[in-house]
């Protein structure tokens, strides 16, 4: 059976660097086949040296990617992407600056073939609290934010350190256990935003998103695959990213993906090779790795 196609969605108000984040992602694809979602074309200028060929709908980009206007049928443009061949292997949609993106993710949850892996909304580090206090726009702005699995506080290097830290605190406040990446220009590892990784080691793309990563080796069976993913969501480690395979004591294998706040525990897409653990990723120094890495011991402890 096929496995589901997981879909990303970008969001965040006007001039938060959506544009910028995708056009990075899709420069450092490495061998993914992405498809990008806008809803006209015109919202989303691709750079130009990333482009091979343009039609009325699609446009064909270097290394095996694609950038699609689905227009006013979304569901449509989906399904259509589903049928790609050859097929993606992840799907970026991006929302236009005043969506809500948990609107759009309930239409992607009614679509079989898909799997929402996760709502990653960026933010203007200079002008967010101002944008969120506007009375016109802070609605939408604190919407935006409170469906985020993650949210990426872009334009790092416009504030100095002592009102980032505070930026931090204050989104703490109002959005508990919101996990936070930082960048200038967008630049964050694809890893954060696809969870495209395999086991090795990820490593910072700029001084401002020092992400790191730890592998939780898992010894022998796990009792309940799901509350281990459900573990890994928690606050108090921190993570942003988790994903690799398990298997339970009846011998089943299991996928276990976490984005932020968002867990998810399915059936392994078919005869996986790969060996059972669990590759985590946590920015700026706020993950509780002894934490994290005691899940492991625990699990071994048990087997």
């Amino acid at each position: 059976m096929t496995a589901p196609l997981p879909l990303t969605i970008l969001g965040g108000f006007l001039g938060a660097g959506k544009t910028t984040l995708v056009n990075h992602l899709l420069r450092h694809a490495e061998g993914r086949r992405l498809a990008v979602l806008v809803n006209e074309f015109g919202e989303l200028p691709i750079d130009e040296d990333l482009i091979e060929a343009e039609g009325d709908d699609l446009i064909s980009i270097s290394g095996g990617c694609v950038c699609c206007s689905y227009g006013s049928d979304l569901t449509a443009a989906l399904m259509d992407l589903a049928r790609m061949e050859p097929r993606p292997d992840h799907v970026l949609l991006e929302s236009s600056g005043v969506a809500i993106p948990g609107a759009i993710a309930a239409t992607v949850g009614l679509l079989q073939g898909y799997r929402l892996d996760g709502i990653v909304v960026l933010a203007d580090a200079e002008t967010l609290r101002a944008t969120a206090a506007d009375r016109y726009m802070g609605d939408t702005v604190t919407r935006q934010l409170e469906d985020a699995d993650l949210v990426v506080l872009n334009k790092c290097d416009l504030v100095t350190g002592a009102e980032l830290s505070a930026l931090r605190g204050w989104l703490q406040d109002r959005h508990a256990g919101l996990r936070q990446v930082e960048a200038r220009q967008a630049a964050v590892d694809p890893a954060v935003v696809l969870g495209g990784f395999d086991g090795a080691p990820v490593s910072a793309r700029t001084p401002e998103n020092p992400v790191q990563s730890r592998h939780l080796r898992l010894d022998g069976p796990v009792d309940d695959p799901a509350a281990l993913a459900g573990a890994l969501a928690q606050d108090r480690l921190g993570l942003i990213r988790a994903k690799g395979f398990v298997t339970d004591r009846a011998g089943a294998r299991f996928l276990i993906q976490v984005v932020g706040r968002r867990a998810a525990c399915t059936p392994a897409p078919g005869p996986v090779s790969a060996p059972d653990g669990i590759v985590c990723l946590g920015a700026g120094g706020r993950a509780d790795w002894p934490a994290v890495l005691a899940l492991g011991a625990r699990t071994s402890e048990e087997a």
